[in-house]
């Protein structure tokens, strides 16, 4: 214990020893706090609490594997691992158990967002209607817990009922064919905790003590599905940053960690003020910038490496000379002996990518970008993954759509057309239908394209045998009977497809070699659950958006593009409050050297604009210029809204007060003047 507890310092030491209640550990940047939450979980078990009764839960599977390592470092002796997870594998573990209280088989197989849109097109007849829209809508009814038959109730335009109608073929198709979104894998759960009363306290009982890393970026659904895994105990320690919170656009809600003394009783605060990354010039500019914002529970960042180098900030005429000298910066510091890894580009818009590109290309400066074009989207790779999906699932219509003619067998797109009507006419799937020697099926193919089907029905059956006795000699067999690596090295860019191919091998046979007990469902499954941070090439230089940013750290930091209305974002729907967190969390990055970048005018949508240097400069005291005081509202006139003294009211007048906006707010025949931030939306 005594080992467990010695380097923390007095506030992580206090976090990692409070063992019963709410705790909310209030984690600053660089302040050590997967430290604090792997030696609270060491601390747990070494008093003796049974490592099988903890659940921690992480967003990424970069994060769980870290805390993973270094809590078994520090749990001696102890061969029973707690469960380490992201909220998506706690899912998917729970459903492997419970999915049949729903009437569902666990042999369900995860599908991704590529699959996801490639299923909703199918149904999508709309010419106005985006896929990606659609997708995004789908989603947010999913984790509002809204069903299809409630979506049309509520749907009063033409285009949100036929979102609501092709929600629901969706929800039909993925149920029939036993796939699971990425929602589903936290709607499902919750669904079947609140309608199993006896099931949901008996999960509660097993999991005693839970932990919720970044807890800030929750959304309302993880909130409530915490909240059943607690319905018999308040052992809830959350560990987060509300200056950190930067992910409101896809529904993560600030308010769990700003509220979360109020959703448990007796809750300790704890804060990790001191910070093991940052030089003293840049934290002094991350707590100047960050002070301007009103929604925060309030800490102040010190360091403990000390003073470095002033923060430079560069001006540009425009983007090309920003790029340009960019790269040259880089390159002089790279010929210097700083490790490619160490250096890192942010941006808050990906756009702004494209003339960085180019300025490291022309200094033939390797560079990876976190978040492009991901290595399991690649054509030839979800060709791979389709195959093994109709291994696990010969039924899986979706995947055998996709490789039914890759490589050709002589299917013209009338034919697989008439293949799969005739199927669902007969109410069989694809796979079945292909395997019984119908007439319809006679007529429908050419002879030629009936044999390679028979064929590759067989094949289909081989691989399931073979698998059944050996995943690792299915690996090869695979590639023998389908012939998918030869059917590429004929297409354009033939050798880099050929190179994703053979990679993909690797690391299915480097699954199989590590899980030998794990089949080919277990591995589609891991890959569903991969992240943009997991796919890092560390020799080269970064670049990426601050959103991909998150988590990471490096030596030499440059952040672009620090023009008013492109970082902060302004306009409908802004908010300046998370734009500035933005600001933070770049910042924050960086633990020697950091340059901050602006130019006059950028090339953006089509045409040059003209721009001003961003406030955020002027914030973080790195720079004078006028200070723009601006704040955003959300709120528009008949907004309905809801105060926690007055209760709910609708906005009459909307007007601006120095720095804040006022709303007029009739309460039921009672008009009163309220400021903005005193009142939430409904």
């Amino acid at each position: 214990m005594k080992d467990i507890l010695e380097t923390l310092n007095e506030a992580q030491m206090d976090a990692a020893t409070c063992v019963d209640g709410p705790i909310l550990i209030l984690a600053g940047a660089g302040s050590g706090k997967t430290k604090t939450i792997t030696s609270r979980l060491a601390y747990l078990v070494s008093l003796g609490i049974d490592p099988a009764s903890t659940l921690t839960l992480t967003f990424t599977n970069k994060a769980a594997s870290e805390m993973r390592e270094r809590a078994m470092a520090l749990i001696e002796g102890n061969n029973y691992p707690p469960l380490l997870c992201t909220f998506h594998k706690f899912g998917l573990l729970f459903l492997k158990f419970h999915i049949d209280k729903i009437g569902r088989k666990n042999s369900f197989v995860v599908i991704d967002t590529d699959d996801k849109k490639r299923i909703i097109k199918s149904f999508n007849t709309s010419t106005e209607l985006s896929t990606g829209m659609i997708a995004s809508e789908i989603s947010r009814y999913k984790t509002s817990l809204i069903d299809p038959k409630t979506a049309w109730e509520k749907a009063e335009q033409k285009s949100y009922q036929i979102i609501a109608k092709i929600y629901e073929q969706y929800e039909n198709y993925i149920q029939s064919n036993n796939l699971v979104d990425f929602d589903d894998l936290l709607v499902l759960p919750y669904k079947i905790l609140e309608e199993n009363e006896a099931l949901c306290k008996a999960t509660s009982e097993r999991y005693k003590y839970i932990m919720v890393d970044e807890y800030q970026d929750t959304n309302e659904l993880q909130y409530k599905l915490l909240k059943k895994l607690c319905s018999t105990h308040e052992n809830l320690c959350v560990v987060g940053d509300d200056d950190q919170s930067i992910y409101g656009w896809r529904g993560a809600n600030i308010k769990n960690i700003l509220e979360f003394h109020e959703s448990f009783d007796n809750v300790k605060i704890v804060k990790l003020e001191k910070n093991y990354r940052s030089t003293n010039q840049i934290l002094k500019a991350a707590n100047d910038l960050i002070e301007h914002n009103r929604g925060r529970i309030g800490k102040i960042l010190e360091s403990t490496k000390g003073d470095g180098p002033a923060i430079e900030v560069m001006d540009s005429h425009d983007e090309n000379q920003e790029a340009q000298a960019i790269a040259k910066r880089i390159k002089k510091v790279i010929q210097s002996g700083v490790s490619p890894k160490d250096i890192a580009v942010l941006y808050r818009i990906n756009a702004l990518s494209r003339s960085l590109e180019e300025g490291l290309n022309k200094e033939k400066i390797p560079y990876n970008m976190v978040g492009g074009v991901k290595f399991y989207e690649r054509t030839e790779v979800k060709d791979l993954i389709s195959y093994l999906r109709i291994i696990a699932n010969p039924n899986d219509d979706f995947s055998i759509k996709r490789v039914i003619n890759r490589p050709k067998r002589g299917l013209g797109k009338v034919t697989i057309d008439k293949i799969i009507k005739s199927s669902y006419e007969n109410k069989l799937s694809i796979y079945e239908y292909i395997s019984q020697n119908t007439p319809e099926l006679e007529v429908e193919a050419s002879k030629k394209a009936i044999i390679a089907l028979r064929e590759f029905v067989k094949n289909v059956a081989n691989m399931q045998e073979i698998q059944q006795n050996s995943t690792h000699d299915m690996i090869d067999a695979i590639e023998e009977a389908f012939g998918i690596r030869d059917y590429y090295a004929h297409q354009p860019d033939a050798l880099e497809r050929i190179s994703n191919i053979d990679e993909f091998y690797g690391l299915f046979r480097d699954y199989v070699k590590q899980h030998p007990e794990m089949g080919v469902d277990d591995f589609l499954n891991e890959l569903a659950l991969q992240s943009d941070q997991d796919q890092i090439d560390s020799e080269n230089i970064s670049i990426m958006s601050i959103h991909a940013s998150k988590g990471l750290e490096f030596d030499h930091l440059y952040v672009i593009g620090l023009e008013e209305g492109f970082f902060p974002l302004i306009g409908d729907g802004s908010d300046i409050e998370e734009e500035r967190r933005l600001g933070y969390v770049a910042i924050t990055r960086a633990k020697k050297e950091l340059t901050l970048s602006f130019s006059g005018s950028r090339f953006y949508k089509g045409r040059r604009t003209e721009l001003t240097k961003s406030r955020f400069l002027k914030e973080a005291g790195v720079c004078e210029g006028s200070l723009i005081l601006e704040k955003t509202t959300s709120f528009r006139k008949g907004d309905l809204i809801k105060h926690k003294i007055f209760g709910m009211g609708r906005v009459s007048e909307v007007s601006k007060v120095g720095r804040e906006f006022k709303l007029q707010i009739n309460f039921g025949g009672t008009k009163r003047d309220i400021l903005a931030s005193f009142v939430e939306k409904i």
